[in-house]
């Protein structure tokens, strides 16, 4: 059936999300089941990264080896998503769930199993930093096939009408994973695996979810034409991505449903697109602004719960340090959400001055955050921070989709991703490294990165008038 032109216009709620859907095609128990692939993987990601600084002081190691595991994963994270998506097209989305959450389990068990022995002192601490980036190298080749396919499942399932909003609650689960996965990740510090619970508990969810997702998940028949696009990897919980949404103006009158072969390639329209170029004079100072913002975000998360050790005076006792560093991760997390949740639908803010203001908290969340000495401090900046960071990045990921055309928009969402990507594969190691020479240095330069991008956006981002004048066109 066609959808109604008048319903078409007018956006529903995020709360109404799931009564919308329902009546789409897709039921509440299917969606929430699709909301749950994003969500473990977000949230095992998360809870991992709250004992991580635990475990790199109980291996007695420097805190930048321990950074420096996490890049090999976000390398591949980046280079394999777009291949992913490409690929979910072509073989099915439920196949690349399945394969994204395999990847998930793996990655979180063995690198659990990893680290018990290493901590066992089974073997020595150098070995056991290899087999785990070894391991967590699972999650970044494999891992990635799932978030793109739930986007092109969603999509192919729902009416333009209705499916900004449909791909919104589904890039929510991961905000909302990033606060699931703090909270609990002390809740699963057991006696007998100790530091290395979490690991193994998000792996029997991820267990769970594969078996759930077997079970209650149709095989793909899509009713309405669409194609993945390579996703954010679930670090920071930006969610921030723009992926298969339509703007109203673009929707046709006869939005009648189509059957595409499982083998069919993107649409004709995105097809038919010139190449959009890296240095396109419409997108470069968007892309330069997501680098050097992203970097900082990456540097500040990076050091987190390095300092909370420190500061707290916690080195001596890395168990007891998991809990205030899940504290400080978990605000920032709900800082993040009231950002992109909140203050931008609410104040209907553009992408330059989300970038802008973004930015602007940015600094004075690492002015604070760099200062403080107790854990009430500590977490007033990095959630401060934190919601700069919010506004920042579906600020800069939207300032580029409305720089270009809609047939590009698939282009642009790629090069959106592989930047977000690429600003942890090595930021939270500099920011480390740069934090175990000298406080100072480490705030000062994640500072200057955010200087960087509000000179940058004042002087060299279109307007949010412009953008949205274009956008229209």
């Amino acid at each position: 059936m066609p959808s109604d032109p008048d319903t078409r216009a007018s956006p529903v709620p995020l709360s109404d999300s799931a009564a919308a859907l329902d009546q789409s095609g897709i039921p509440r128990g299917r969606m929430a089941l699709l909301f749950t692939v994003v969500l473990v993987s977000a949230a095992g990601n998360t809870a991992m990264q709250s004992v991580m600084p635990s475990i790199g002081t109980a291996l007695g190691v420097a805190d930048v080896w321990i950074s420096l595991a996490y890049s090999w994963s976000a390398l591949l994270w980046v280079g394999f998503a777009p291949f992913w998506a490409r690929r979910s097209d072509r073989r099915g989305r439920k196949a690349m769930m399945a394969i994204g959450l395999v990847g998930f389990v793996a990655s979180m068990g063995l690198c659990g199993a990893a680290l018990y022995i290493g901590l066992a002192g089974w073997i020595g601490p150098l070995l056991t930093l290899v087999l785990f980036a070894v391991c967590r190298s699972l999650y970044g080749l494999l891992g990635s096939a799932a978030p793109p396919a739930v986007q092109a499942y969603v999509a192919s399932r729902t009416p333009r009408a209705q499916r900004t909003q449909a791909l919104s609650l589904i890039s929510s689960s991961f905000g909302l994973g990033t606060v699931i996965g703090p909270a609990l990740a002390p809740l699963l510090i057991f006696p007998l695996l100790g530091l290395t619970g979490p690991f193994f508990a998000f792996a029997a969810i991820g267990i769970i979810a594969i078996i759930a997702l077997r079970l209650r998940l149709p095989n793909d028949e899509p009713r309405f034409a669409t194609h993945a696009y390579a996703f954010d990897a679930p670090y920071g919980g930006s969610g921030a991505g723009r992926h298969a949404t339509d703007r109203a103006e673009d929707i046709p009158a006869d939005d009648a449903p189509a059957q595409p072969r499982r083998g069919q390639q993107l649409t004709a329209e995105a097809a038919t697109a010139p190449e959009l170029a890296w240095t396109d004079r419409r997108i470069r100072p968007w892309l330069l602004s997501g680098l050097l913002g992203g970097h900082a975000q990456a540097m500040m998360l990076g050091i987190a719960g390095f300092l909370v050790l420190d500061r707290l005076g916690l080195r001596d006792d890395p168990t007891a340090g998991a809990g205030p560093v899940s504290i400080v991760l978990m605000m920032g997390a709900v800082a993040t959400l009231l950002a992109q949740w909140g203050l931008i639908p609410v104040m209907n803010l553009g992408p330059r001055v989300s970038t802008l203001s973004g930015m602007a908290l940015g600094v004075v969340g690492a002015v604070v955050f760099g200062t403080a000495t107790q854990l009430h401090g500590i977490a007033l900046g990095f959630a401060i921070a934190a919601l700069g960071f919010g506004l920042f990045r579906p600020g800069f990921t939207a300032g580029a989709s409305l720089s270009v055309s809609r047939p590009e928009q698939g282009q642009v969402s790629g090069k959106v991703a592989s930047i977000n990507g690429a600003s942890y594969i090595y930021a939270p190691a500099l920011g480390v490294w740069l934090y175990g020479h000298s406080d100072w240095i480490g705030f000062a330069t994640i500072i200057a990165f955010c200087i960087a991008v509000m000179v940058i956006g004042w002087t060299r981002l279109d307007s949010d008038a412009a953008l949205m004048a274009s956008a229209d066109d």
